[in-house]
């Protein structure tokens, strides 16, 4: 159980609510993110438990496809980067934050690739030990000098990033393939519809590369789409000399005049790599016939704190004469599926919103209570819609004896029900996919 009292929590009159990011202003505004600076944001409970909920689904899907999770420093010695040439190329363009001591010169992580090559490197060491997907969910740290859209392009940001290990070309295509499946996965069960879309590698170099791409007029990119295949592809892969060839080879897109360009927001990236970053930091194994041979590598990942800001966009609701009051988050999503709004000032009435919230926990369902003081129902409603929380009881001079009249903040349906079942009403809707 979650007491606003304790959160700090007033009433917030939301004003000149971002057109561009509605989302990510209100949770401003409203205290459930906090900016240190540009790109710089410090998660209040919601949105941080929405975003451990994004975790989880990422966890939970990449072990069910055979990924095996493990956690790399952040904080890196400045040798494994120049090891791979990257270190240069990094320091000069401004990305990477570097921080220099008696001990060395060390790096705040951009991206992960450098750091996984030595770990795989020590547990790796034979045919034996191969394939594998190794991913972590762990900070990163880019100094963006654009940090346009919050969340969306941050200085420091949690990302899942995955790189699996194979013995060839054939092994590589198969596991890129997996963790693209394990991808699409996670973002249905997330409840965002992405598409797969063909993207140029860049500077991450190797053969193929798909980017997952939400549609949404709030993302920087534009791609070109069709809608009959539901194919995509980037607008940079037409900047290629070989565009024809490489779509026709690698995706068998032979003709591109019904695609259309429409605005999307990347969510996650995927490579395969080859033997690139092998041959840079000497990353081998020994084949079945006693030879040094290099790992053929993928580099997959998510930006966590991007697909929440994307989630949290996509769940604004508005008022009809306000414009964007709120949000409904999903049920499987939201980590308080009901906020209670007693009578603070009725003993009664408090000792039955107590009762309610020790019934559906004891059943694994968190609840919210608005035991706030001199604050009027009306106004808790609307800050339950702040906080994104499905449901809402209201437990004030209009509630009778046992029956309960439960509101979906979503929808405006209402739904009747007692104390007694009201633990069967919830427990149902967690168990059903369709919940909203």
């Amino acid at each position: 159980m979650m007491k606003l009292s304790q959160t700090g929590m007033g009433t917030t009159k939301l004003n000149n609510i971002d057109e561009m990011y509605p989302g990510q202003s209100i949770l401003l505004q409203t205290g459930q993110l906090v900016q240190y600076g540009a790109g710089l944001f410090g998660y209040n409970t919601v949105p941080l438990l929405v975003r451990r909920q994004i975790e989880k689904i990422i966890v939970e899907t990449l072990n069910n496809y055979g990924c095996i999770e493990v956690l790399l420093p952040t904080l890196q010695p400045d040798t494994i980067w120049k090891n791979s040439g990257r270190y240069e190329h990094y320091v000069n363009d401004g990305t990477m934050l570097i921080t220099e001591s008696n001990k060395g010169t060390f790096c705040l992580a951009p991206t992960g690739e450098e750091a996984m090559l030595e770990f795989a490197r020590e547990k790796l060491k034979s045919y034996k030990n191969l394939p594998v997907t190794y991913y972590q969910i762990g900070e990163k740290f880019r100094n963006e000098i654009r940090t346009r859209g919050y969340l969306l392009r941050g200085k420091a940001f949690p990302m899942l990033d995955a790189y699996s290990f194979d013995t060839n070309v054939e092994g590589m295509e198969k596991s890129y393939q997996n963790v693209r499946k394990a991808f699409l996965e996670i973002f249905k069960e997330i409840g965002l519809d992405v598409i797969p879309i063909v993207a140029d590698n860049g500077a991450m170099g190797g053969k193929k590369s798909e980017e997952f791409m939400l549609i949404s007029e709030q993302g920087e990119d534009k791609i070109l789409y069709n809608e009959k295949t539901g194919i995509g592809l980037n607008t940079e892969i037409l900047e290629r000399e070989d565009y024809k060839t490489y779509l026709k080879e690698e995706y068998g897109i032979e003709d591109i005049s019904d695609f259309k360009e429409i605005r999307t927001m990347e969510l996650g990236h995927i490579f395969q790599l080859g033997t690139r970053y092998s041959e840079m930091m000497n990353g081998k194994y020994i084949n079945q016939e006693g030879k040094e041979e290099l790992y053929y590598m993928g580099c997959y990942g998510i930006g966590v704190s991007r697909t929440l800001a994307a989630l949290y966009e996509q769940c604004v609701i508005k008022d009809e004469k306000y414009g964007p009051c709120g949000f409904a988050l999903p049920y499987r999503i939201a980590p308080y599926k009901l906020q209670i709004i007693p009578k603070v000032e009725d003993e009664s009435k408090m000792k039955m919103a107590e009762e309610i919230i020790r019934k559906l926990e004891f059943m694994g369902i968190q609840v919210i209570l608005d035991d706030r003081e001199n604050i009027s129902i009306g106004s808790k409603i609307k800050d339950a819609r702040i906080l994104g929380t499905p449901y809402v009881l209201v437990l004030g001079d209009k509630q009778q004896g046992e029956n309960l009249e439960i509101e979906n903040l979503k929808t405006g349906e209402k739904i009747q029900t007692t104390i007694k079942e009201i633990s069967k009403v919830f427990l149902e809707k967690s168990l059903r996919r369709d919940t909203i």
